[in-house]
């Protein structure tokens, strides 16, 4: 059972444990004899393990990353920063470049109080379980023999060249895309996409406005970003664009709106974007893969094209292994981390808005119009705050609750319930054709639930 890592990554308020300056100088410290002591691998090159580190756009990056780096060179490796920059664009610049592992500083959507650390392997993927619990062993060593960080810390080296490179594989993917005729609004949420996104979108013609892409090291998602995606709705009808596009804040997800300033989530891009893989004969097995959480809508919206969609546990590293098990092409989440197998190794939300751009200009429709034809099953998520995770099984009241739930929606609904891999929250996911019995269902398992581990 894993202590630190959760589905994706350490994260916690900065300062405070396990993000506190002793541990995070432990993790780093763990990773770099970890990897010493590793199997030679052919991605990467001989010599010292070289890690790549990214960062996004809070007032702890900077300490964090320093403390970091002076734990992974203190235990024999070398330290490269692309500085700013997104999940996604470390994790494709450590498997291009041979670096033994790739770090992102980030608590992607979280607020800015948080931080986090996640690793990417040699391969640009997120790591398995497995080699988290190894990271982990080592680290409570490490914590164990009273390391203590120097005093003075030097900040990493800054390869500037890394963002424009990460730029130029994006609009490689996407050759021939043109704006022209098109007004766009990009929500950078004042995070990582901040600093990629000016630069990505100059060249591609049409007019787009960026909003959000002012960091101050505070205000990273804050009333803004895929958090808030009314947010750019509303700029899009304010501005008369033809669609919207919002990031969280290390830019690994991307959600839309469209032209009348409806908000289109994962859901939605997962039907347009299967589709049009199915329709060129690229969509292997002619199978998406999907979560827990995806609307049962999107499920009768693909049988509808011939197209089986599978269920993986919530996390973008756990749709991945069943994508990777199954041969799909492609897979994602309702929040907006979809996965282009082939293109990319990780959730890329800059990368599903240039596919997603891409689809609209081949097809010469609107979103709005692609999107038309996906009814919805009503849903709501209902997060409590908790101060344990305990297995809500063992819990009476939520257990019975639930199953209650489970017997009066039967066949003609969904009930998801499961604590959040990043934060102190259980999360209670009611789908139902009735709206007055998914609203009294999720109530009812979400006060148990408050009663018994609520803050």
């Amino acid at each position: 059972m894993k202590k630190l890592f959760g589905t994706d990554g350490i994260r916690a308020v900065a300062g405070q444990s396990p993000l506190d300056a002793a541990t995070v100088y432990a993790i780093g410290l763990a990773l770099a004899k970890i990897l010493s002591r590793a199997t030679p691998n052919p991605r990467i090159l001989v010599g010292p393990p070289r890690v790549l580190l990214g960062m996004d756009t809070r007032e702890s990056s900077d300490w964090i990353a320093a403390t970091l780096t002076a734990g992974l060179t203190t235990g024999g490796a070398t330290v490269e920063s692309a500085g700013v920059i997104t999940t996604p664009a470390v994790a494709h610049l450590t498997h291009t470049h041979g670096f033994a592992t790739g770090i992102v500083i980030s608590a992607s959507h979280n607020p800015w109080q948080d931080n986090g650390i996640k690793l990417f392997g040699p391969d640009g993927y997120k790591l398995p379980d497995a080699t988290e619990l190894a990271i982990e062993e080592e680290i409570f060593t490490q914590l164990a023999a009273s390391t203590i960080p120097p005093q003075q810390l030097t900040p990493p080296h800054v390869n500037d060249a890394d963002r424009a490179e990460y730029v130029r594989f994006l609009l490689a993917a996407v050759p021939g895309l043109s704006l022209d005729g098109h007004r766009i609004v990009v929500d950078c949420a004042n995070g990582a996409s901040s600093s990629v996104a000016p630069q990505l979108f100059a060249g591609l013609g049409g007019e787009v406005i960026i909003t959000h892409a002012s960091p101050n090291g505070r205000n990273i998602n804050e009333h803004c970003g895929a958090l808030h995606a009314s947010v750019v709705a509303r700029e899009v009808v304010n501005h008369k664009a033809s669609i919207g596009i919002t990031f969280d804040g290390d830019a690994d997800r991307a959600l839309f709106a469209d032209e009348h300033g409806n908000v289109v989530n994962g859901d939605a891009v997962l039907l347009l974007a299967g589709r049009d893989l199915q329709a060129r004969g690229l969509l292997a097995n002619s199978t998406v893969v999907a979560t827990t959480m995806s609307n049962m809508g999107l499920e009768a919206a693909l049988k509808s094209s011939g197209i089986k969609m599978l269920r993986a546990p919530v996390g973008d590293k756990y749709v991945l292994e069943q994508m990777l098990a199954t041969g799909a092409a492609l897979g994602g989440e309702q929040s907006g981390h979809i996965l282009f197998s082939g293109r990319s190794t990780t959730g890329d939300g800059l990368l599903t808005a240039l596919l997603l751009l891409d689809i609209l200009h081949r097809s010469g429709q609107t979103l709005a119009q692609l999107t038309a034809d996906l009814k919805t099953f009503p849903q709501v998520i209902v997060n409590v705050k908790v101060r344990e995770k305990k297995p809500l099984d063992s819990i009476p009241t939520v257990a019975a609750a639930i199953a209650a739930a489970e017997v009066a929606l039967a066949d003609s609904g969904r009930v998801v319930i499961r604590y959040s891999g990043t934060e102190a929250l259980a999360r209670v996911m009611i789908e139902a054709e009735s709206e007055s019995l998914m609203q009294f269902h999720a109530d009812t398992i979400a006060n148990a639930i408050r009663a018994e581990i609520g803050l």
